[in-house]
C-alpha cells in the first residue's frame, strides 16, 4: 500500500511540475529585453522592431528613445542590455566593462546615416562649406542655428567634434525639443538653419517625410574629398557611399550579452538581409551587406 501511495505522489509532482508556468526564456527568438536608442534613430528603429517582432511573436523588446549620453548610462547600469548610438566603446570603456562583466560588450557599425542641413523653403542661402557651418555654430556668423535641445545627443556631439572643435556653441544656437521640432522651427524661420538626422527627412517614399519636405529643403554641403573643387551635395545613400557628403555618421549597436539571447537574435536580424534592407529603404547605407541594382530585362 505504501509504495503505491508514494508512486501516486511522485506522479502528481511530475504532472504539477510540467503544468507549472515556464521560467522566463531568453533565446534569440523569445524573451524580454530593454534597449535604449539615440533619439534621432527613432524612424528606422521603429520599422526594424515592427518587422522583427511580427516575425517573432514570443519576443518582447521595450525601446526607450533618449539622448546618446543617457543610452550609455543605461548600458552601464542593469536597465538595458543593448543600445544604438553614433559611436562605439573607446579603449577605457572596454577595459572597465571587461573588469565589471568579465567579458567585452560586442559593438560594430550597422549602417551609415548623415546629418542633414535644413533651410527654409524660400531661403536664399542653401549652399555651405564646412567653414560656413562652423562659423554659424560658433556664433561668428550671427544667424540662428537650431538643433535638438538636449546637449547630449549623438548629432550634437558629432557637430561639436567635427565642426565646432574646441570652440563653444554660439548664443545664436537655438534649442528645440527633438528632431521633429527642428523641422517645424526651420519651416517658420527663413534665415535659420537646422541639423537633423537624414533618416528624418530623406525618405522620398514615406508619406510623413514627404509632408515634412514640403516645409523645408535640404542644404548642399561642400565635398571635402572630391577631386573636383567646388562640388556640393545633399545627403543621400549615393553621396554617402561615394564619400561626397561630409557630414556622415555611423549607426552603432553595443550589446552587453555573453550568450545567445534575444539581443543576439535582434542583432542577427539587423545584420542580415531583412534588417539591412530596412536600413536601405530608410535611405541609410547598410554596412553589413552590399546591395547592387539589378538590371531588368527591359533595360
Amino acid at each position: 500500500m505504501r509504495p503505491l501511495f508514494f508512486g501516486w505522489i511522485g506522479l502528481l509532482f511530475f504532472i504539477s511540475c510540467n503544468n507549472a508556468p515556464d521560467k522566463a526564456l531568453d533565446t534569440p527568438n523569445e524573451g524580454l529585453i530593454r534597449i535604449s536608442v539615440e533619439e534621432s534613430f527613432r524612424p528606422f528603429m521603429e520599422e526594424q522592431l515592427k518587422v522583427f517582432l511580427a516575425s517573432n511573436p514570443k519576443a518582447q523588446i521595450e525601446a526607450s528613445y533618449k539622448s546618446e549620453m543617457d543610452c550609455f548610462k543605461d548600458l552601464a547600469n542593469d536597465s538595458t542590455r543593448m543600445i544604438f548610438v553614433t559611436r562605439g566603446l573607446n579603449k577605457k570603456e572596454q577595459v572597465e566593462y571587461k573588469k565589471s562583466l568579465s567579458f567585452n560588450p560586442n559593438f560594430a557599425i550597422l549602417a551609415y546615416n548623415a546629418v542633414a542641413v535644413l533651410v527654409h523653403k524660400s531661403a536664399k542661402d542653401s549652399i555651405f562649406s564646412l567653414d560656413d557651418l562652423s562659423q554659424r555654430l560658433t556664433g561668428k556668423v550671427n544667424k540662428e542655428v537650431v538643433m535638438d535641445g538636449n546637449q547630449l545627443t549623438g548629432i550634437i556631439r558629432f557637430l561639436k567634434d567635427s565642426l565646432a572643435k574646441d570652440v563653444p556653441l554660439g548664443k545664436n544656437v537655438v534649442a528645440a525639443n527633438g528632431s521633429k521640432q527642428v523641422i517645424d522651427y526651420i519651416a517658420t524661420h527663413q534665415d535659420a538653419i537646422g541639423f537633423v538626422g537624414m533618416n528624418w527627412i530623406g525618405d522620398g517614399y514615406d508619406p510623413a517625410q514627404i509632408e515634412l519636405r514640403k516645409k523645408v529643403k535640404l542644404g548642399l554641403v561642400e565635398c571635402t574629398q572630391c577631386i573636383e573643387k567646388g562640388y556640393f551635395s545633399k545627403p543621400s545613400p549615393a553621396t554617402i557611399s561615394k564619400a561626397q557628403y561630409p557630414l556622415t555618421l555611423p549607426v552603432y549597436y553595443i550589446l552587453k550579452e555573453n550568450a545567445a539571447g534575444l539581443g543576439t537574435g535582434f542583432l542577427n536580424f539587423l545584420s542580415l538581409e531583412r534588417g539591412q534592407l530596412i536600413f536601405k529603404r530608410s535611405f541609410l547605407v547598410p554596412a553589413k551587406m552590399g546591395f547592387k541594382k539589378r538590371n531588368s530585362l527591359l533595360e
